[in-house]
């Protein structure tokens, strides 16, 4: 007999995941794959669209065939400040550019001068000035620097809704992917900001719909609901929402360490602004502010180094403990990786680079945590496994309850929780989210 299911697909910059998760959300069945890149009309890479619907397309009708589950429902989440620019056929007419690709300083002058400079506007939409990371830029660069593919534009989604509307065919676009940093949203008033307007974006974009909406669908005459997509930092918070009403700043790790404060509304400051906080929204359409760090790629290159110096294998630092005498020791010491000949061991090495990071996640985390009534604080992604990590982030915030949290998919899990109520009868459980305390000790403190 087969079992009910929903299927999630989570769509990463580097790998693409689908997922089925039963009524309990259990994962029972995982398919994963690193597609290749191409690249844009000016040589720049980026993700291949063909080949990514490619593989969805293909991916779910060979789940969809396993006799032993049943797919009630579908959902999607995927990396935000990506649109997919469909014509009058519905079908791409761009490349799904890369939010890395340089945006010209000429049309950067442009709008900012046009629409009140970069404070001011940074502000409104609560977001620094990102270039094509401000996903809305693109439109405006299409209109200017590529008019006759502005015009030949129907609609434009996020990569989210572009996935959803492979299998229902509507478009809309949601709170969550408008709300991450894409300069298209007023914070301040609430709506899409003037410029949208303006330039007449507005008619590319289509209508916001509810994050957790469903959409009635039929794949080979089975009827199926699908949710209309999540940002994915988005999703990864809903799990920690449904579980823990009392205020907490989860702090999501992977290539950007961004911590995510739900419980902060105090409008962005000029400072905050300038050390890359931001707001994000939650699929209730609140506003989250999180401040972010590019040290998960700090963290990759650097190990590299570490290897190549020391003459270990690039994962030798999972195999580190935590060794507080080593932090005694070195306390007033600060990392340097061109006197890299000065450390005795890799473990002195490492250590002290990781206790470099954890005081600039620190001073970052502070940015969205000062005035709030947070008390503990989550820790997901690649560092929550990192003991050196957890133990010297528990150190420096002695005020807090420091956990490390560990949850399967938390990205994909968050986009099933949130069409829960549309295809699940079973209460959700708060027993999802495992975590480990590090308490805070006396001897070894990092600041």
């Amino acid at each position: 007999m087969s079992i009910p299911v929903i299927a999630i697909f989570d769509i990463g910059k580097t790998n693409k995941k689908l997922f089925l998760f039963d009524e309990e959300y259990t994962i029972v069945f995982e398919k994963s794959a690193h597609l290749p890149e191409t690249i844009d009309e000016d040589g720049d890479p980026c993700e291949d669209i063909d080949v990514l619907q490619k593989w969805i397309m293909d991916s779910f009708h060979e789940t969809n065939s396993l006799a032993a589950f049943r797919i009630e429902a579908i959902n999607f989440s995927t990396y935000g400040a990506s649109f997919v620019h469909l014509g009058k056929d519905h079908k791409p007419i761009t490349p799904l550019y890369n939010y890395l690709k340089s945006f010209p300083e000429d049309l950067k002058t442009k709008f900012y001068s046009t629409y009140g400079g970069e404070k001011a506007f940074a502000q409104a939409t609560a977001s620094p000035v990102l270039g094509l990371l401000n996903s809305g830029m693109q439109l405006y660069w299409l209109k200017y620097k590529k008019p006759d593919v502005f015009e030949k534009i129907k609609v434009s989604l996020h990569l989210p809704q572009f996935i959803s509307s492979l299998f229902t065919g509507i478009h809309y676009t949601d709170i969550t992917s408008i709300g991450c940093h894409t300069n298209l949203w007023n914070f301040q008033d609430n709506h899409y900001h003037q410029w949208v307007r303006e330039e007449e974006v507005d008619r590319k974009l289509a209508p916001i719909k509810p994050s957790d909406s469903v959409i009635p669908s039929k794949i080979n005459q089975q009827p199926i609901v699908s949710g209309i997509g999540l940002h994915d930092s988005s999703a990864a918070l809903i799990p920690y929402l449904s579980c823990f009403p009392e205020p907490f700043i989860l702090l999501s790790t992977g290539t950007w360490c961004i911590s995510l404060n739900p419980f902060n509304n105090m409008p962005l400051t000029d400072k905050e602004l300038s050390h890359d906080c931001l707001c994000y929204f939650t699929y209730k359409g609140n506003a989250v502010k999180a401040s972010r760090l590019f040290t998960g790629l700090e963290h990759e290159q650097q190990v590299k180094k570490l290897a190549d110096h020391f003459h270990q294998n690039e994962t030798y630092y999972s195999n580190i403990g935590y060794n507080p005498e080593i932090v005694k020791e070195m306390k007033n010491i600060s990392f340097q990786e061109d006197k890299l000949a000065e450390y005795q061991s890799y473990e002195v090495a490492y250590t002290l680079f990781i206790k470099d990071l954890v005081k600039r996640q620190v001073t970052s985390t502070n940015r969205v945590l000062n005035n709030t009534p947070v008390k503990r604080i989550f820790v997901d992604g690649g560092f929550s496994k990192n003991q050196i990590f957890m133990h010297l982030l528990s150190e420096a915030m002695p005020s807090l309850e420091v956990y490390a949290a560990s949850i399967a998919q938390a990205t994909a899990l968050g986009a099933a929780m949130a069409i829960h109520h549309h295809w699940n009868n079973k209460p959700l459980r708060n027993t999802i989210i495992d975590l480990q305390y590090f308490p805070t000790s006396s001897g070894a403190a990092l600041i």
